[in-house]
């Protein structure tokens, strides 16, 4: 396996105004703009580590022009961070279970890993639940949630044995009757909305007065009804809520899970026993798109629960939380070629292969979703050069699409490449297909000693390189490992997508 050295250059980037976006407004503060290279991080080393060895390896070339990239080591760190922090303020001897939203990446081997760092996983569809299962995530660490689950959906997770969260009293109505016919080990909940308020995104906001997931829980009779539901059915032993996720202020989330945490209190003492002995609290920690700093934490986030909730995590309740973005987002990212370096109107032009197929939300909202971006030359290392205002452009066919509008970034030119930072979380793996444009392979890569060294001497590599300081875990002895988690589509299965089969399906007989 070929391995890559860093030469002494490093690449920190750091947040700066984008005038496209008008203002520094950003879901998790300022706005993002070009990564620099100073004070290194042991994320951001390997980052750059992994882009030198993909172009080494020609992962990234004229001809695969785009891929995609995940942190195997990264990914376990936040997997980690996350159980540290419940383990933290829960009571000894308390269930919890932390599901991943596998919406937020779905992909089976990172549902595999997650499983091996203790991750179940939260689905809300049919392709999900088969995702899960095809990782070997077992039935009782599984949830399921979704608005608009069929009777055939719920019989097969009742069949299963897979915890369902029912949406609203027609959905409840429809499981009455499939365990009226049988017996089921499922785990069954109802979710509720709180209607506490929305954050910065009010598309990502469920907790509004009009969302439309789960009960609505000030809605004139609406509480009464809920209680009684549960009275009705014993059954029925878990309460779940989720407020919302990117641009909701911690203070926000942990305010509806008081509110969830209330009602089954009230639930509690209505039936005369501990009915419901599981709150699924959801998930939505935002995520810091302005550097690399991993905030706020999971513990930051546990501890406010702590001081909101207190009865949440004394021992009562079992827990479920279902974080996806969080766990994901910041150990991904998409690289891909210069394939053209212009100008319009005196405003350099970096063309790219990626753009609205890849940072759909970024494209079509950049501001809620601005995207920081990473210059490298055409060898993997880290653009160097004074600032200039440009483009970074995707290959899609309207003028919108856009990574970033006049970013001040190291003046990129043909055959350099470009980072978007931050994308390992509802980018990559959620393709929008205009254009029919392929969807980019994704490789895992790990950093590891190369044999025969203790990976922290200084010594140059074997491709005669400069280094990185080891003090932050990454030498210039280590090698990086890739392996495949997804491999490049191909024309051919675009064709067979687009009813190749069927050309003459709508021809006269």
């Amino acid at each position: 396996m070929a391995s890559v050295q860093h030469n002494s250059q490093s690449a920190d980037h750091g947040a700066r105004h984008d005038s496209r976006h008008g203002t520094d407004r950003h879901p998790a503060g300022s706005a993002p703009g070009r990564a620099g290279h100073t004070g290194r991080t042991g994320a951001a080393a390997r980052r750059d580590l992994a882009v030198r060895a993909a172009v080494a390896q020609g992962l990234i070339s004229e001809a695969e022009p785009v891929l995609a990239l995940l942190d195997v080591a990264g990914i376990r760190s936040s997997a980690a961070a996350l159980r540290a922090a419940f383990d933290e303020v829960v009571a000894p001897g308390t269930a919890v279970l932390h599901a991943f939203a596998v919406k937020a990446t779905a992909l089976v081997p990172v549902l595999r890993l997650l499983a091996a760092e203790g991750i179940g996983a939260e689905v809300a569809s049919p392709g999900e639940l088969a995702l899960a299962r095809a990782a070997g995530i077992p039935a009782d660490r599984t949830v399921l949630d979704s608005p608009a689950k069929t009777t055939a959906e719920l019989r097969e997770a009742i069949a299963l044995g897979i915890a369902v969260n029912a949406d609203n009293p027609q959905e409840l109505a429809r499981i009455d009757a499939l365990v009226g016919s049988g017996g089921t080990t499922s785990p069954f909940g109802l979710r509720v909305n709180p209607q506490t308020g929305a954050g910065s995104i009010g598309a990502l906001s469920t907790a509004t007065a009009t969302s439309k997931f789960g009960v609505a829980l000030r809605d004139e009779g609406a509480r009464a009804w809920v209680v009684q539901a549960y009275l009705d059915r014993p059954w029925l032993t878990r309460l779940h809520t989720h407020s919302g996720s990117q641009g909701l202020p911690l203070e926000l989330m942990a305010e509806g899970v008081r509110a969830l945490h209330g009602l089954a209190e009230e639930i509690n003492a209505a039936a005369g026993r501990r009915q419901i002995d599981t709150l699924d609290i959801g998930g939505g920690l935002p995520v810091n798109f302005a550097s690399d700093e991993e905030t706020p934490t999971y513990a930051a986030y546990a501890r406010l629960l702590k001081d909101t909730v207190p009865g949440l995590l004394d021992g009562g309740y079992g827990l479920v939380t279902e974080f996806g973005r969080s766990l994901l987002a910041k150990h991904g990212l998409v690289l891909a070629r210069v394939e053209y370096a212009k100008s319009a109107g005196g405003r350099p032009i970096a063309v790219t292969h990626a753009g609205s197929q890849i940072a759909t939300r970024t494209v079509y909202n950049p501001v809620s979703w601005p995207l920081r971006i990473a210059a490298y030359d055409a060898g993997g290392r880290p653009k160097s050069g004074p600032d200039v205002a440009q483009d970074i452009a995707g290959p899609a066919c309207f003028a919108g699409d856009l990574l970033a509008e006049n970013r001040a970034l190291p003046l990129l030119e043909q055959g350099d490449l470009v980072a978007a930072l931050d994308t390992g979380a509802y980018y990559f793996t959620n393709h929008y297909a205009y254009n029919s444009l392929v969807r980019p392979g994704i490789q895992g890569f790990t950093v590891r000693p190369r044999a025969g060294t203790d990976g922290a001497d200084g010594v140059g590599g074997a491709d005669g390189a400069g280094g990185i300081d080891g003090t932050d875990g990454v030498g210039d002895t280590d090698e990086v490992r890739f392996t495949t988690v997804r491999a490049p589509q191909t024309v051919e299965e675009i064709v067979t997508e687009s009813g190749g089969a069927y050309a003459d399906a709508l021809l006269d007989d």
